[in-house]
């Protein structure tokens, strides 16, 4: 959530900020401005879209800061946009996070005249006290540092001193290097048509850019940070004719699933060759395993322990990052705990993570994002490999991240012995035909739209599932809600009688797996319970003959365990449509971001 974009170097700035607040909207915001430094500072800023911000076409500003805001201290509003300035107009800063102590450092600066609503506006208050003291700015912003509590990522400048000075403390940034100066970003997004070269700040960095290069401090020392090619270009995170992002990455899935299993499967042996490092007799003595995470990645996770409980006798437990908590009762060097997270950023999952490691928990990143902050706190990380997600409501990275996760399930299962090479070669084999296998419901489109376009004035939406497509039940109504703002659940199928029931009404469609992994024969039961009360049934099966069980059917190629998530597919497009239908805004929902670095 919220955007950072900054330049300096020989280029005129304003031209390039915006294409940087261009680039940063998919992560959700209600509010942008940028500030230009040239002989003076010109700050423009407002509630609403990029599109309405009125940017100066010709100015002498070679440097500059930009940002979009979704709101937390204030509702969003001109006065509450970034960036903020202090009394004399001199300073200008851009925060993402949290600054939780802002009302005491705010009581603090008596004389000051503040603007907004905001804990971000402390700062270049406290940062104008520290230059008028005789700091410059790196200094100043250095000691202003030392006085914030909370999360936060922060860009300032000065109109009389010189560069751009960054800082991070648990919300991501990182620096482009380019040949006509130097960039800066929440994310690679902001810059990637300008460069690919890169290096990302960690907890404790501050950043002093000028146009001949970057300075890194981290406790007052000079320190190095790698620079590093990413391995996509700006072409990646364009629409490629698609009217939307999601819709362009749903398509894109048979191709993300690809990257994820390249060079992972070796069916001779009937194993997985990951390239992760864990000791290999450590996770031969693993007892137990948590998985955290969030939303999507929550329901991959649970998707996952549907794989590795049967397959590699394991006790499983799956916790939203929010709330999960390290009790005693468990051996925390027989116990492995996994983090889902496709940004690699998410706050709460940052944070189960370091309280896993605080009893000395091993702990593995299943994320999209090398580079990520998470991948520098845990002890190894599984790449998926989906390539940049830009739409809010993740696709690709939901089917990639279950891929990763399966694979993972074949090699723990191959080394422990608990999966043989025959059995591993089967799912292996049914892995490898998955892209083919989405494919197929990407051809189905068009059937798919019909059956959105027919129920999109649907009361609500209901999903039902067992084992292996409950995860997917709830994804699937996730994704639905999250878009269209649809009211649509999510329920394992044999809970219906235990109170959903009551809600059904022959305007609430029912979407049900009855693919041939997911118990058809007791969810053909369900079937028939809200068939008698009216309800049109929408089945999602591998088998013939279920037009007499269902009002509509939508084929899924059979593919063992991962039958569900194939039909995962064709719910995402299902939800597609439906909000489309309704005309919303499909990439950029309201009130939701696409990494949500604050808890």
């Amino acid at each position: 959530m919220c955007g950072i974009t900054g330049y300096i170097g020989v280029n005129e700035s304003a031209s390039i900020l915006s294409t940087g607040l261009k680039n940063l909207e998919y992560r959700g915001y209600d509010s942008a401005g940028i500030a230009l430094v040239g002989e003076q500072l010109t700050v423009r800023k407002q509630e609403g879209t990029i599109d309405g911000l009125t940017i100066p076409s010709e100015t002498d500003a070679t440097h500059g800061i930009g940002h979009t805001r979704w709101s937390t201290h204030g509702e969003p509003t001109d006065e509450n946009a970034h960036p903020h300035t202090d009394c004399s107009g001199d300073v200008a800063v851009v925060h993402n996070g949290i600054i939780s102590n802002y009302t005491e450092l705010k009581a603090e600066l008596d004389g000051h005249i503040f603007e907004s609503e905001t804990d971000t506006e402390v700062i270049p208050h406290l940062i104008e006290e520290e230059i008028a003291a005789g700091a410059d700015l790196r200094a100043a912003t250095m000691r202003v540092l030392d006085r914030l509590e909370g999360s936060f990522a922060i860009a300032a400048t000065h109109v009389d001193h010189e560069g751009i000075v960054a800082a991070r403390q648990d919300s991501p940034l990182v620096i482009g290097h380019g040949d006509d100066g130097m960039y800066l970003g929440s994310d690679v997004t902001a810059f990637v048509e300008y460069t690919r070269r890169v290096s990302y700040l960690e907890d404790g960095d501050v950043a002093h850019l000028s146009a001949d290069g970057i300075s890194v401090f981290n406790d007052g020392e000079c320190v190095e940070r790698e620079i590093q090619t990413v391995d996509w270009d700006a072409s990646a995170a364009g629409k490629a004719g698609h009217d939307h992002y999601m819709h362009k990455e749903i398509h894109e899935q048979p191709n993300a699933l690809r990257q994820a299993i390249s060079g992972r499967i070796d069916e001779l042996t009937g194993n997985a060759s990951l390239d992760i490092d864990l000791d290999e007799r450590y996770l031969q003595a693993v007892d137990e395993i948590h998985i955290v995470a969030c939303g999507t990645s929550y329901h991959a996770g649970l998707y996952a322990k549907e794989l590795l409980e049967p397959l590699v006798d394991l006790t499983v437990r799956v916790d939203l990052a929010s709330e999960y908590e390290v009790y005693d009762g468990f051996d925390s060097r027989r116990t492995l705990v996994v983090a889902v997270t496709q940004s690699g950023e998410t706050a709460d999952t940052l944070s189960a993570i370091r309280r896993a490691k605080a009893p000395g928990m091993t702990t593995l990143a299943v994320t999209n994002t090398v580079g990520s902050t998470i991948t520098r706190e845990v002890d190894d990380s599984l790449f998926i490999k989906a390539g940049p997600e830009i739409g809010v409501a993740a696709t690709k990275t939901f089917v990639s991240q279950v891929t990763a996760l399966a694979l993972f399930t074949i090699y723990l299962g191959r080394l422990r012995g608990t999966i043989s090479a025959g059995d591993g070669a089967d799912i292996l084999e049914n892995i490898r035909r998955l892209p083919n296998a989405v494919q197929s419901i990407l051809d189905a489109e068009p059937n798919i739209k019909r059956l959105a376009k027919q129920y999109v004035d649907s009361d609500a939406f209901f999903f039902i599932g067992r084992g292996l497509a409950y995860p997917v039940a709830l994804e699937s109504a996730l994704k639905l809600k999250e878009i269209s703002y649809a009211h649509a659940e999510g329920f394992a199928a044999g809970e219906l009688k235990h109170g959903p029931l009551a809600l059904v009404t022959k305007n609430t469609p029912v979407l049900a797996f009855l693919s041939e992994s997911a118990s058809p024969d007791e969810t053909f039961n369900n079937v028939k319970e809200v068939e008698s009360r009216g309800a049109p049934v929408i089945g999602l099966s591998t088998s013939d003959g279920t037009e007499s069980f269902c009002k509509h059917t939508i084929d899924i190629p059979s593919l063992g365990r991962l039958e569900p998530l194939v039909a995962n597919v064709a719910l995402q497009l299902f939800a597609y449509h439906v909000a489309n239908e309704m005309g919303r805004p499909i990439d950029k929902p309201r009130n939701l971001a696409k990494s949500v670095t604050v808890e």
